[in-house]
C-alpha cells in the first residue's frame, strides 16, 4: 500500500516538486562551507519528501547517535532565515490537497493521507538538522 501511495504522491501530489525544490535548496545551500550541514540535510529531507509513505523522520538521538554540538543553534538560524517560510509552503500545499479532496474528487478519498504527509514535512522543515529517515517497519 506504501508503494501505491508514494507513486500517487510522486507523480500527482507534488512529491516530485518537494523533491526537486529541496534538492535545489540543498545545491544552492552547498555553494558555501557554512551551508554544507544544511545541505545534507535538505538532500536526506528531499528524499523523503519525494517517497514520505512507509518512512518516518526521528531524532538521531533516538537512533542512539549522538547529537552534533551547534545543532541546536543552526536549527534556530534555519528557523528564521528558511524554516518558517518552508513550513508555511507546506501547509498551504496541504490545504490544496483537501480542497482538492472535497471539491475536485470526492470519491478520492486517499487525499487527506498525501495532505498529512505536507504537514509531516512542515514539521520537519522547521528544525532539519539532526532527524534521520527510518522504515516504519
Amino acid at each position: 500500500m506504501a508503494t501505491l501511495g508514494n507513486f500517487i504522491w510522486f507523480v500527482f501530489c507534488g512529491g516530485m516538486i518537494s523533491a526537486l525544490s529541496w534538492i535545489i535548496g540543498g545545491a544552492l545551500m552547498a555553494v558555501t562551507v557554512i551551508g554544507l550541514p544544511f545541505a545534507y540535510a535538505a538532500f536526506r529531507i528531499a528524499r523523503f519528501a519525494a517517497f514520505p509513505f512507509g518512512k518516518e523522520l526521528v531524532d538521531a538521538r533516538m537512533l542512539g547517535e549522538t547529537r552534533i554540538p551547534g545543532t541546536t543553534l543552526a536549527n534556530a538560524l534555519w528557523f528564521f532565515l528558511a524554516g518558517i517560510w518552508l513550513a508555511i509552503a507546506h501547509v498551504m500545499s496541504a490545504i490544496g490537497c483537501i480542497v482538492a479532496c472535497f471539491a475536485i474528487l470526492p470519491i478520492f478519498l486517499g487525499a487527506p493521507a498525501w495532505a498529512l504527509a505536507h504537514l509531516r514535512l512542515a514539521s520537519v522543515s522547521l528544525a532539519p538538522l539532526g532527524k534521520r529517515v527510518v522504515s516504519r517497519d
